[in-house]
């Protein structure tokens, strides 16, 4: 019996003698494998589209006892009242409001994986990177790490410039900026930090010392699923 080897629901056989094969062939035969075994691009799935930047704020929210921080970010949708304040700076303080009222409608807000990701470019990267606040040499760095070896390198995206405590805000780093993801020419409520390509491998930050990596929760809902409860008018943003 011949071994076959099986993708989409095409099936070559790869122990067939290979002097009954004519080379063009062969070839042929390659390529069209090639062709059906090639993995579905995230890039294919989901667009982008613009958002008003400065309707969002970037905050390393603290966690536990205020040692650690993970990444919130605050949208303002309308003016009907304020969602966030911010004074001072290197690093400016963030004054969390919409924590203070019932928020639906007037604020958004995005506290995990599920309502942002990182996307260079074309290219989706939601499940192969994660975001991380990390404390080192008197600031607070958001990296994208990934999750993966073949990923990427490692990425500073944000920083509070100068060192502190409580809600800081989080400045992007040049090249950086968000944007909302799109399905089809309809816009979602997930919101991509995105740059439009690939910066260079120039950090000096590590995630290496446990005791300085602090990761935002992830989820382990699979993309399609929050598809689905955006179409279906589940909201992303937290309440």
């Amino acid at each position: 019996m011949h071994t076959m080897t099986v993708c989409k629901d095409v099936a070559l056989p790869v122990a067939m003698p290979l002097h009954l094969l004519h080379r063009a062939a062969l070839a042929s035969a390659a390529a069209l494998l090639t062709a059906w075994c090639q993995p579905a691009s995230a890039e294919s799935l989901f667009q982008t589209s613009d958002l008003i930047q400065e309707n969002f704020v970037l905050v390393a929210a603290p966690i536990g006892d205020g040692t650690r921080a993970q990444l919130n970010i605050y949208e303002q949708l309308n003016d009907r009242r304020p969602c966030f304040a911010v004074a001072g700076s290197q690093p400016a303080q963030v004054d969390p409001l919409l924590s203070t009222f019932d928020f639906t409608g007037i604020c958004g807000r995005f506290l995990d994986a599920n309502g942002y990701s990182v996307r260079i470019a074309s290219t989706d990267l939601a499940t192969s990177y994660r975001l991380s606040v990390i404390r080192q040499d008197g600031d607070n760095v958001l990296l994208a790490v990934p999750t993966r070896d073949d990923a990427g390198p490692e990425m500073v995206v944000a920083r509070t410039q100068g060192p502190g405590i409580g809600y800081l805000q989080l400045v992007l780093e040049p090249g950086w900026e968000l944007r909302r993801r799109a399905y089809n020419g309809r816009t979602l409520g997930h919101v991509y930090l995105y740059r439009p390509d690939w910066p260079g491998v120039s950090s000096n930050v590590s995630v290496s010392d446990p005791d300085l990596e602090v990761d935002a929760p992830t989820s382990s809902d699979l993309e399609v699923d929050a598809l689905e409860q955006e179409q279906h008018g589940a909201p992303l943003t937290g309440s």
